[in-house]
């Protein structure tokens, strides 16, 4: 496999660590993107050198132009261009509709799919120089089928589903491929925070009858931004156990 630059947005932890890993353990160098959690950051990054991979930690809010500029800006003057892209940045402010402010609507959809928009704009300029590239989202089930409570939230990853297949179309001609992952229930401190009885009520919904791993997830990254899936672009990935069947 040829080496590669890969980015990998709120990677200090769950499924961006464990695609991070998972990247570099594939040879590419890596860009660990964190916001606040520096610390974190910088311990995947230990872990990756630990393994004898390359990597870098470079704090940016990944929501607003500035940070995504300065962002690129430190990775490109490091590794060079991106060549691989994972969208993994997200946030929740889960609420009725009725009680859901403005604030919480925007806050999410900036860190969630403005996110999406901002760093694969930045990234397809040196992919369509190269005529080789890989973006990956996160999107999520919730996305496909909704949530109570989650209006802000499943409407952002949505909202990734149709930038995907859209951006796919308008790239596709010079090699770069474009698609989304979506995750079900997934043990991470996202996860953590729903209480025994509502754990036990959402693995009863699952086809496999448990949560999936942050690994299982990375997998899915590490084979769509590998060679093999050169010929797969604009498709949803669901790993999900079974959830939304």
């Amino acid at each position: 496999m040829t080496a590669r630059v890969a980015l990998v947005t709120g990677a200090s932890r769950g499924i961006g660590k464990a695609a991070a890993l998972r990247l570099a353990e594939d040879g590419h160098s890596v860009a660990v993107n964190y916001v606040r959690s520096r610390d974190e950051a910088e311990a995947v990054v230990e872990l990756i050198r630990q393994s004898g991979g390359d990597a870098m930690a470079v704090g940016a809010d990944v929501g607003t132009e500035h940070g995504v500029a300065d962002l690129f800006a430190a990775v490109e003057a490091a590794y060079g261009p991106v060549g691989i892209l994972v969208n993994n940045a997200g946030a929740t402010r889960d609420n009725l509709l009725l009680r859901m402010n403005a604030d919480d609507w925007d806050d999410v959809l900036a860190v969630n799919l403005r996110s999406v928009f901002l760093c694969t704009k930045t990234a397809l300029r040196g992919m369509l120089k190269a005529r080789w590239g890989r973006v990956i989202s996160m999107t999520s089930v919730s996305g496909l089928s909704g949530n109570p409570g989650q209006a802000n939230y499943a409407a952002a990853k949505a909202g990734i589903v149709g930038f995907t297949k859209s951006v796919a179309k308008e790239v596709g001609s010079r090699g770069i491929t474009v698609n989304a992952v979506a995750p079900g229930f997934i043990e991470t401190d996202m996860t953590n925070e729903i209480d025994e009885a509502g754990r036990e009520l959402a693995k009863g919904q699952i086809s496999l009858g448990r949560f999936g791993t942050p690994d299982e997830i990375s997998a899915a990254v590490g084979y769509l931004a590998s060679e093999q899936a050169a010929y797969v672009t604009g498709q949803v990935l669901v790993v999900d156990g079974g959830l939304a069947i």
